[in-house]
């Protein structure tokens, strides 16, 4: 490799001030020798480019179709021995997965002795279709309601029945899920919690798609059916109204409309008291008329008509949990609840958490 030698000038900077102090004489610049310096080449060594980096993003899912979020918490679960947390939504959090507000259980719609025994979950055609507890299957196919094997003609079309591995009180509990378009389970299966076992149709007595979802105990028969939205965990930051209407003789009143309106969004909720059918049953706790789910938690004004008046009070939601009150006619409203009973309506299947050693 050649060398040259290279002169470089340096120039010493100088402030006016000092230059005056020194007699105004102008610097004399300094001249230093560089060292030996390789030379040059006439072509650059050529190195190729890094090559970029490349980033793999997931392809955008759908749009939230609501607030709605699935709870953190395991199910099945109890917040007290009286209330039960137990079953997750048969419906993925991605698609509609609450109940149709105005057609409720305890509900009738169809003719003065068709009371609505579970709740109706609308979503699309064909929308798989979830087990929401672990169990076993007792029932899949036709002829559920009219329990009749193969009665392509039962209201309740397609559909599973689940015998679950936990119970309530030392009482088998069941679920149902009706309406399918195709069942995928076979009876005596045993599926876990969140395992398709059909899809979303509209077999048997439906308008339209949908699953008809309910919740059975001691027996799997339709004369021993509770409001779901009582068993069904409730979303992250969302809870439970339950309410007792009665007159002031203390008779439950039927199917009277009793608005719930969020003080902080305006927002209204509209759910009316169980109509007075054989087939439908209170919790044995709250001995409850209504039932209001999916409620974010926040304080809300509740009105009902009693005697050509409107009656108010206010009530505050809880995330998971249950809020409860009472009317009874001229003595007005109360929050109070129930009184709690006893351990023994522990699910007596539940896993248990070991406690801490002391």
């Amino acid at each position: 490799m050649k060398f040259k030698r290279t002169i470089i000038p340096v120039l010493l900077l100088t402030l006016s001030a000092c230059s005056s102090a020194l007699g105004g004489s102008t610097p004399t610049p300094v001249i230093a020798e560089a060292v030996d310096q390789p030379e040059a080449g006439s072509e650059a060594l050529l190195t190729p480019s890094p090559a970029p980096f490349r980033f793999s993003l997931p392809t955008p899912g759908a749009e939230p179709v609501s607030a709605w979020r699935p709870p953190l918490y395991p199910i099945p679960w109890a917040v007290s021995p009286y209330d039960h947390f137990y079953f997750a939504r048969p419906i993925a959090a991605d698609q509609v997965n609450w109940p149709i507000p105005d057609y409720r259980y305890g509900g009738v719609f169809f003719g003065p002795n068709i009371v609505h025994t579970g709740v109706d979950i609308p979503t699309p055609a064909g929308t798989p279709i979830m087990a929401a507890g672990a169990g076993t299957v007792v029932w899949a196919g036709w002829g559920l309601f009219t329990e009749t094997p193969w009665n392509d003609k039962d209201p309740y079309g397609l559909a599973v029945a689940i015998r679950h591995d936990f119970g309530y009180n030392d009482q088998q509990l069941f679920t149902i899920y009706a309406h399918m378009s195709k069942v995928d389970a076979i009876v005596g299966q045993h599926v876990e919690t969140g395992e398709v076992i059909g899809f979303v149709g509209s077999t048997g007595a439906a308008t339209g798609p949908h699953v008809h979802f309910e919740v059975r105990f001691p027996l799997n028969s339709f004369f021993y059916t509770y409001n779901p939205e009582l068993w069904i965990a409730p979303p992250q930051g969302w809870g439970v109204l339950v309410g007792r209407v009665l007159d002031t003789r203390g008779k439950t009143l039927q199917r009277v409309e009793v608005t719930l309106r969020s003080v902080e969004t305006q927002k209204a909720y509209l759910v009316k008291t169980y109509s007075d059918q054989g087939a439908i049953n209170p919790d044995p706790y709250y001995n409850e008329n209504l039932v209001l789910g999916d409620l974010p938690a926040g304080l809300y004004k509740v009105t009902l008509r009693y005697e050509d008046k409107n009656q108010q009070t206010w009530v505050e939601i809880f995330p998971g949990q249950v809020s409860y009150f009472t009317f009874t006619g001229i003595n007005g409203f109360s929050t109070v609840r129930p009184p709690a009973l006893a351990l023994d309506f522990v699910p007596s299947n539940l896993p248990s958490t070991p406690m801490p050693s002391p």
